[in-house]
C-alpha cells in the first residue's frame, strides 16, 4: 500500500505540479538552475487532488498540532490550501502576506488573529524556508502562539532544517523530494540517467549547472 508522500507525488507529477527537466533546466527567481519546477497552484484546478491534500493535511495536523486554534496561511501560493484545512478543521483563517499592503490599513496580516491564539500555519512548498519563516516572524510579532507548520512538498535541503531548527519551528510536510524521485523513476516520467542528475542536483542546488 502506498503511503500518503508517494500517493500526493504521484497526483502532483501526473497533474504537471511538479515538473522535472534535467535536461532543459528552469531557472529559479533566486538565479539557481535547477531540474525541477514546482506548481502546487495547480491542484485546485483538480477537485481529487485538492480533496486529497485537504484531508491528509488536516489529519496531519490533528496527529502533530491538536493544540492549534487558528489557521494562518503563507501567501500566495497558500492563501486557499490554508482556507482549505481551516474550513475542515472548523477554525478561524487568516493568511500573511509577503510584505504589507501599500494602501488603506497596510496589513500584513490579514484576518483577525488574536494575541495568544495558538496558530499552525500553512505553506505549500518549502524550499530554503525564508519566506515561509517570514510569515512565521510576522504572526510572533503580533502575539501568536505559532505551534507548527504543516506544508505540501519540500525540497529537504539541510539549510531549510537548519533554518527551522533556528527559528524554533515544528515543519511536517505530506510529501517530499525523495519520495516523488521514486514514484518518477516507478511511473517513468525520469530513467536511471535522469535520477543521477536530480540526485546531484539535490547535493549543491546552488552551484548545479545542468545534467552534464
Amino acid at each position: 500500500m502506498k503511503n500518503v508522500a508517494r500517493m500526493l507525488a504521484e497526483k502532483l507529477l501526473k497533474i504537471s505540479a511538479i515538473k522535472l527537466q534535467p535536461d532543459n533546466p528552469f531557472t529559479w527567481s533566486s538565479g539557481w538552475n535547477s531540474p525541477i519546477y514546482t506548481d502546487n497552484r495547480q491542484t485546485l484546478s483538480h477537485p481529487d487532488v485538492r480533496s486529497f491534500i485537504k484531508i491528509e493535511l488536516s489529519r496531519l495536523i490533528l496527529e502533530r498540532f491538536p493544540q492549534a486554534n487558528a489557521v494562518a496561511g503563507v501567501a500566495t501560493g497558500a492563501i486557499a490550501q490554508g482556507a482549505l484545512v481551516a474550513d475542515e478543521l472548523g477554525l478561524p483563517y487568516a493568511y500573511v502576506r509577503s510584505s504589507p499592503k501599500d494602501h488603506g490599513l497596510e496589513n500584513l496580516i490579514e484576518g483577525d488573529l488574536r494575541p495568544g491564539v495558538k496558530v499552525v500555519v500553512i505553506e505549500d512548498l518549502i524550499s530554503t524556508g525564508h519566506s515561509s519563516l517570514k510569515a512565521v516572524e510576522a504572526l510572533r510579532l503580533a502575539g501568536c502562539d505559532v505551534v507548527g507548520m504543516a506544508a505540501l512538498f519540500t525540497y529537504g535541503f539541510p539549510q531549510a532544517e537548519a533554518n527551522f531548527r533556528e527559528a524554533g519551528v515544528e515543519l511536517v510536510t505530506l510529501s517530499d523530494y525523495n519520495a516523488m524521485l521514486e514514484v518518477a523513476l516507478e511511473t517513468k516520467f525520469i530513467n536511471e540517467g535522469d535520477m543521477a542528475a536530480l540526485r546531484l542536483w539535490r547535493t549543491d542546488p546552488e552551484n548545479w549547472t545542468g545534467k552534464f
